[in-house]
């Protein structure tokens, strides 16, 4: 299952006010996630939110393709709450006030993964029991 981490560029000196904010916010009320047709395309693991000084990082863990994690989320009344109270702390204005628009800034603020391990990974060479 991989993961995807969105980075925030934040105001510093506000982490205790952005935690609040993450703090009140409600998860989407299914963690299936649909495609443009609703049928099932996947499924959100798990989330979570890092803070240091200027740098916020909102690290996901899904299924399926990251594209339809962006879709769920842009439709997701709660994510557009979340964004409207996050907006006075952010470092660069950014437009999600649409599912393009969203999608875009989505897009743009994905880091580029280079490694995702797991449990089941096993070192080059290393065979199972």
């Amino acid at each position: 299952m991989p993961y995807a981490a969105i980075t925030y560029a934040v105001k510093p000196g506000h982490e205790d006010e952005i935690a609040e904010i993450f703090a009140a916010f409600q998860r989407v009320p299914t963690p299936v996630l649909v495609d443009d047709e609703g049928k099932e395309a996947g499924r959100l693991v798990g989330t979570a939110v890092f803070i240091k000084g200027e740098v916020m990082i909102r690290v996901i863990h899904y299924e399926g393709d990251l594209v339809h994690v962006a879709r769920n989320m842009a439709r997701h009344k709660g994510v557009h709450e979340l964004e409207a109270k996050l907006a006075p702390y952010l470092a660069e204005t950014r437009d999600t006030g649409t599912p393009d628009a969203f999608g875009r800034y989505f897009r743009d603020a994905t880091m580029r993964c280079i490694s995702q391990l797991s449990a089941d990974t096993l070192p080059a060479g290393a065979r199972t029991p």
